[in-house]
């Protein structure tokens, strides 16, 4: 796919995807949705892909959902541009895009670079960690636009920031910034503007260099998955079934040895193809 509406560039194992709207401040588009969707599916394929960063280009991160269309906006049957078959259910954009991160094999950190709302805020959820600028502005600011949350953020927001944060945020609707993001959980760091992209950049070194790609791909999905888990020995299961093939593995063997000689590791299990038999453990979530 070519792209139009985000850049996709590989440099040291590390992908950086980049919202390319920087004259509509990078609103959200119907071709942006596919095209994340895309690059994500483009990334898993990609063994030399260790970690993922979204940054948007020019002054903003997302300023949320396009809203040339006008009014009705978020009238789905007058917008146009969209065909589903009659006996389907139509499905938020948004929303596709925070589950495909959600499946992920890699792990995503968010650059904030700027102002982010409505879904510049919530496809930003599933990723794993989020640095702002000292520029960025968060809105969550469905109830102002007399709309609801989207993009899964029902789901994610309360899990990261809590529920009274998450609750206050979206009742009121209203812009705070990256000071008041940090204090609520919503952000890790908060950065001036010219040192976000390289301390993002470290995090996905850190990781690129030292770890095993198939064992941060399971670690991903296991942390997120067991965050919908009745009982702990759900995490027994699966963290049992882990250690017994990850611990026959070449990784596991490497990392030891490693270690003992006290140096780098090189790694050669690739997500790709060297995922475990009892990985996916879940059943896929059917739209009904």
């Amino acid at each position: 796919m070519a792209y139009e509406h985000i850049k996709y560039d590989v440099d040291d194992n590390i992908l950086t995807i980049t919202l390319n709207r920087p004259d509509k401040l990078n609103a959200f588009t119907q071709t942006m949705r596919d095209e994340l969707i895309d690059a994500f599916d483009k990334s898993d394929a990609d063994d030399k892909v260790r970690a993922v960063i979204v940054t948007g280009a020019g002054r903003a991160f997302c300023a949320g959902a396009d809203l040339s269309s006008g009014a009705a906006t978020f009238d789905i049957d007058q917008r146009g541009g969209e065909t589903w078959e009659e006996d389907e259910i139509w499905r938020d954009g948004g929303g596709l895009v925070s589950l495909r991160i959600y499946e992920s094999k890699k792990p995503v950190i968010a650059a904030v670079n700027g102002p982010a709302a409505g879904v510049g805020v919530t496809m930003s959820l599933p990723m794993d960690i989020r640095l702002a600028s000292e520029t960025a502005r968060f809105g969550l600011v469905f109830s102002r636009r007399g709309v609801v949350p989207e993009a899964c953020s029902s789901w994610f927001l309360p899990r990261v920031v809590g529920i009274s944060q998450a609750l206050e945020w979206v009742y009121s609707g209203r812009v705070f910034d990256a000071k008041e993001a940090l204090a609520g959980g919503l952000v890790k760091a908060v950065l001036p503007p010219d040192d976000l992209l390289p301390a993002a950049r470290a995090i996905a070194e850190e990781i690129a260099a030292n770890t095993s790609a198939v064992s941060v791909a399971l670690c991903r999905q296991m942390l997120w998955r067991m965050l919908g888990a009745d009982h702990p020995m759900e995490a027994h299961k699966i963290d049992s079934r882990g250690i017994y093939a990850m611990g026959r593995g070449p990784d596991a063997y490497e990392g030891v040895a490693s270690f003992l000689e006290k140096r780098p590791p090189e790694f050669k299990m690739r997500p790709s193809q060297d995922m475990p038999d009892y990985y996916p453990w879940w059943e896929e979530r059917k739209f009904e």
